[in-house]
């Protein structure tokens, strides 16, 4: 199939395919006397792979351990636990800035307990008094 069946298949965009080629997660594909890539099924399941990992905000490295086991038939899967365990951990470190966060946010909310003019907006002036450590972590959801 063509890039744009392969990606159509995956349900990606043909960037996003591309993406993964020169990332090296995806094999550089046989290509055609017209010299348009050809992909075959393995590629597709391959793809899906992929995508069901970023799914889960895999990171790229992540990923590559778990396709360079998926390379080795026979390896001990032991490592793949451990990707997904360290994961894991980075998912429970996000949740838990998140009702960091969300307690902020709702503190904040509470400080605006009718509507004021623009200077004396409760959330306004909680905001301009915030010290360093009030505030929410650097990192957050829009960050990416």
């Amino acid at each position: 199939m063509r890039i744009g069946e392969l990606a159509a298949a995956a349900g990606m965009d043909v960037d996003t395919v591309r993406f993964y080629e020169k990332s090296g997660l995806l094999p550089a594909p046989a290509r055609g006397d017209n010299n348009y890539r050809r992909y075959d099924h393995a590629a597709l399941q391959r793809l899906r792979f992929i995508g069901n990992c970023r799914a889960l905000d895999m990171s790229l490295d992540e990923i590559r351990v778990l396709l360079a086991h998926l390379d080795a038939p026979g390896a001990d899967c032991s490592v793949v636990d451990q990707v997904v365990a360290e994961h894991l951990g980075h998912v429970r470190e996000r949740i838990a800035a998140l009702q960091v966060l969300e307690r902020q946010l709702a503190m904040l909310q509470r400080s605006c307990q009718q509507a004021q003019p623009g200077e004396l907006c409760g959330i306004v002036l909680a905001l301009g008094e915030a010290r360093d450590s009030e505030l929410p972590p650097a990192r957050g959801v829009h960050s990416r």
